[in-house]
């Protein structure tokens, strides 16, 4: 299992640093890739996940509500304890609410659940993703509009990918592979863009912050998810993919959000790198605990 998720870990480093050694030579300006990872190729991701996917939405309302009570509890557990470390609450608020149920949760779903798992693990990230979109303006940015959000093209993207899926309906393989071909590059970017970000950085004085995010993100979401679980009176197979999901550490995508708001975007990669190297304890943990 260790070797598993180090399997799983070694890549995001791998392309983490290999931005953060261009970002040291180069210094580029990644303003206007980010734009790019938001407005297409993320939507992409997002549509591909979904319309490829055969699920039942109705069979995962309650992983959803868990979802949401997780993300947004997280929030609100995170809020008063950034202070006394040091952080910015927004910041600290922000990665603790969103987690990387993408490229970490749904392979580490698959692997330790099985295909059984797959539809709970898409709702996931479409219930998490539509939230960081919701909440993140507002945390982030102090300003909320539900216009600005129904204008997003992730929400547009996951509304076609769900209405594809659910009709059943088969789309033409070419457009299907070339927006696959488009939501590969999301996450790629996405990590690439933390490793140029960290090249600017000085990492030793942001090394307490990346600790304290590391810790509250998965020290707030696993015990609120067994809780919601158990109030809710979950079986077991919902109880313990909710409990990895709160495991999980900070979303990449924190920081594309951080960056594009400028709200402390130093201290959020921090917190994203260094909460995704103490998955190889966490995750392994909540393994542990579960099953």
């Amino acid at each position: 299992m260790f070797y598993r998720i180090v399997c799983i870990v070694f890549p995001l480093f791998a392309v983490v640093m290999a931005g953060f050694l261009y970002g040291r030579k180069r210094n580029p300006d990644m303003a206007a890739a980010n734009r790019m990872n938001m407005e297409i190729f993320l939507p992409a991701l997002i549509f591909t996940a979904l319309a490829g996917k055969s699920f039942n939405l109705a069979d995962n309302v309650p992983i959803a509500l868990g979802c949401t009570a997780v993300v947004i509890g997280s929030g609100l557990l995170a809020w008063p304890l950034a202070r006394p470390l040091g952080v910015d609450p927004r910041a600290l608020a922000s990665t603790a609410m969103f987690n990387n149920v993408g490229n970490m949760g749904l392979p580490l779903m698959l692997f330790t659940f099985g295909d059984q798992a797959l539809g709970a693990a898409v709702v996931l990230m479409l219930i998490l993703t539509v939230l960081q979109f919701a909440v993140s303006p507002w945390l982030l940015g102090g300003r909320f509009s539900l216009g600005a959000l129904w204008r997003e093209p992730f929400l547009l993207a996951a509304v076609l990918g769900v209405a594809v899926s659910l009709s059943g309906a088969s789309l033409w393989p070419p457009v299907l592979a070339a927006c696959k071909l488009l939501g590969d590059i999301a996450l790629g970017l996405m990590i690439f863009s933390l490793g140029t970000r960290l090249a600017s950085t000085r990492v030793g004085s942001m090394l307490g912050v990346g600790v304290a995010g590391a810790i509250v993100t998965p020290l707030t979401g696993m015990p609120l998810a067994w809780l919601f679980g158990t109030l809710a009176g979950f079986s077991k197979p919902e109880m313990d993919i909710l409990f990895l999901f709160g495991a999980l550490p900070p979303a990449v995508s924190c920081f594309i959000f951080a960056d594009r708001y400028q709200c402390a975007p130093d201290e959020v990669a921090a917190m994203v790198m260094i909460g995704n190297a103490s998955a190889l304890f966490f995750i392994p943990l909540a393994l542990a605990l579960r099953l």
